[in-house]
């Protein structure tokens, strides 16, 4: 067995903490920082180095896990059948292994693939009970969703009331997503009232399906495409998923009249050229297609491993791509105090938007890419996202007169400092060993306190509305703000706020309403909001069941820190250090003193009522349904024990396929053995 090394465990921690933070912003806060290629190809490598060191696997990793957990405005919805994501291909020669895979997995047994649309939109699952929408609820963390049953009912395409036969209960999986010509009236509309603009129709549709109003749901003009059933009982459904389809479209389903079921491999290339072609002719986004095998039996052979069913693969489409100019390269600095380098570019169109700048992430990236200041250089808009510099062309690669490779402390050096310094407020940068970013140590540098504070004020932490950019940059210079504590103090400079430009007296009352309203957030908000690196909203909350509010974070060593699942290293030290800064600890005390939620103690919550509470479940074996960090989150959120070894106190032994000694132990124990089905009716899900 390989043993790993430390920049191997590195690279994992940062690569699982960084697909987490990109999930959060995909999935749950509908702005995504980076393209879908940049996404793909992080999860590629922390595959390959989870399959190298299996030993590191953890059962949170993003490689064992969906999407991100629901935001907390909504309320939830347990899908009773996970909501899978997809495994992904890039080419031909990968098409082809899976299909060569699926050949073996089913014994050289014919099988016929069906061939659809890769939408790019949101997941949704709609439930209908005696023909009726119950439930309509996104994909969330796979396990559970977010309950968006009132949206869903305004988008003119859903079924309310079923037509013909139809199960007593059941669930359609689909695609809600935003036309084309829908999202370009959307963002001219904003661009007219001077509100910021949606990436991608994605964005859009997943925006506006998370209103808190359904109002506005119902003006943007949203539509839904189904493509699976996922679960039914009380009747009878057709045994492929092209009948399943056509079923659904005479109950009044939207189906995509582009799928097309084909024989082999063959047909499903010339499906995916043709598909690429056409794409865009289309009056919706799609970004690849989906291939599945045919046969519902054959599916259920085939299963699924972590979060992917075996049975489906997505082919993606090729990056669009265009050639500019990298006219020069800028620094700009974050609220964590990281020099993030960008690069200014003649502008060119690609996907239909012009684009001017891109991110570069860090020196280390630059370096690998070999982008250099003067190279004509690939842009790319992967999934019509955020820009992407893909690296220089070839010509410019050997281009004699080619410019000196790229360095941050070439690019930042003060001659008269005679040290590589910030670009805010001239500090001495620095990058610790290991890490590919470069900081400014200045706690009151003044970039990263306006980007502090506008993290501080962000919908993720304590969503105070009406504290933008723009006001936040201006209360620092007028020196009414010093730090994000100062915003709860703002009541007693209220004439100085009516004085500011285009405030007056409603406007003013209106925000410190807002910032009084802040006050009741709850203890991981709270956390979220004080903007400690590597801590987002999902660790945030994670310290606060764990441990507790501020406080009790602040008083919680190291070592107890990294003991906690999905804490690493690099989180626990990070959390360390923000509590060593003594202006840190001085901000807090504003807080604590403006009535926050500094302090926490978490409560045991009541699963007395649950189905499973009070039984203690082990599982052995490969489970078809789940997979088993999935099936153990369903247990826990039914109030049931999920455990890893059997004894006397274990009410039922899960048995998967293949089962391991654990099931002789429950024998001689006498354990009683249940199936996932039978795990699921004690939940109350029937099928």
């Amino acid at each position: 067995m390989n043993k790993p090394s430390d920049n191997d465990i590195k690279r994992i921690e940062f690569l699982r903490e960084e697909i987490k933070r990109n999930n959060y912003l995909y999935y749950v806060q509908d702005a995504p920082e980076i393209s879908d290629a940049e996404y793909d190809a992080l999860m590629v490598e922390l595959r390959k180095l989870e399959e190298k060191y299996p030993e590191l696997v953890t059962t949170d990793s993003p490689t064992q896990t969906v999407g991100a957990k629901p935001r907390t405005e909504f309320g939830t919805v347990v899908h009773p059948v996970p909501m899978l994501s997809l495994g992904n291909v890039f080419n031909d020669q990968e098409m082809t292994d899976w299909y060569n895979r699926v050949c073996r997995m089913l014994d050289g047994e014919p099988f016929e693939l069906m061939c659809e649309h890769k939408m790019d939109g949101l997941a949704i699952a709609l439930t209908y009970e005696d023909g009726k929408l119950k439930i309509g609820a996104t994909r969330g963390d796979g396990m559970v969703g977010e309950n968006v049953t009132e949206n869903i009912k305004t988008i003119k395409n859903v079924p309310l009331q079923l037509k013909g036969s139809f199960p007593g209960r059941f669930e359609v999986r689909g695609e809600v997503y935003m036309p084309i010509d829908s999202f370009e009236r959307l963002n001219d509309e904003r661009s007219r009232k001077g509100q910021s603009l949606f990436a991608n129709p994605r964005n859009a549709a997943a925006g506006s399906l998370r209103q808190l109003d359904s109002s506005v749901t119902a003006d943007r003009a949203l539509s839904v495409m189904i493509y699976h059933l996922g679960w039914y009982e009380d009747g009878e459904m057709p045994d492929t998923h092209e009948l399943i389809l056509d079923k659904l479209a005479e109950l009044g389903f939207t189906t995509n009249k582009y799928n097309r079921k084909v024989k082999d491999l063959n047909g499903v290339l010339e499906y995916y050229r043709e598909c690429n072609d056409y794409r865009p002719t289309l009056p919706y986004p799609i970004d690849g297609v989906v291939v599945k095998v045919n046969s519902i039996a054959q599916q259920k052979r085939l299963g699924a491993i972590a979060h992917d069913p075996r049975w489906a693969i997505a082919y993606k489409f090729p990056a669009i791509q265009k050639r500019t100019l990298l006219e020069d390269i800028g620094v700009s600095v974050g609220r964590t105090g990281t020099m993030n380098p960008y690069a200014i570019m003649t502008p060119v169109e690609v996907g239909g938007v012009t684009i001017s700048r891109a991110s570069l992430h860090n020196e280390e990236d630059i370096l690998r890419k070999d982008i250099r200041k003067g190279d004509y250089v690939f842009l790319q808009r992967a999934g019509d996202v955020i820009p992407d510099v893909i690296g220089p062309t070839p010509d410019s690669v050997t281009r004699p007169d080619r410019a000196e490779p790229f360095s941050m402390q070439k690019l930042l050096f003060n001659e008269e400092k005679g040290y590589a310094a910030c670009p805010s407020c001239g500090e001495e940068i620095f990058r610790e060993e290991g890490d590919a970013m470069y900081y400014c140590p200045n706690a009151a540098c003044p970039a990263q306190l306006s980007e502090r504070i506008e993290h501080f004020v962000s919908r993720e932490a304590m969503d105070i509305k009406g504290l933008g950019e723009q006001l936040v940059e201006l209360l620092l210079r007028e020196g009414l703000l010093s730090d994000y504590g100062d915003i709860y103090y703002l009541k007693d400079k209220a004439q100085n706020l009516m004085m500011l430009p285009k405030f007056g007296e409603r406007s003013t009352a209106k925000l410190l309403q807002a910032i009084e309203d802040s006050k009741s957030k709850s203890a991981d908000r709270v956390i979220c909001a004080l903007g400690i690196g590597q801590v987002g909203s999902e660790t945030a909350s994670l310290l606060a069941e764990t441990i507790g509010g501020i406080d009790e974070i602040a008083e919680t060593p190291y070592e107890q820190l990294v003991d906690i699942q999905s804490i690493g290293p690099r989180t626990a030290d990070s959390i360390v250090h923000f509590f060593e800064d003594k202006t840190n600890l001085e901000i807090i005390d504003k807080l604590r003193n403006a009535g926050l939620a500094v302090s926490y103690k978490p409560e045991k919550k009541d699963t007395s009522d649950l189905p499973l509470s009070g039984l203690e479940f082990v599982i052995t074996g490969k489970l078809l349904r789940f997979t088993r960090p999935q099936a153990e989150a369903l247990i826990k959120e039914n109030g049931g024990i999920a455990k890893s070894d059997v004894t006397r106190n274990t009410s039922y032994l899960v048995v998967g396929e293949d089962p391991g000694s654990k099931l002789q132990k429950a024998v001689k124990l006498g354990i009683k053995q249940i199936t996932e089905d039978d795990l699921l009716r004690l939940m109350g899900v029937g099928f």
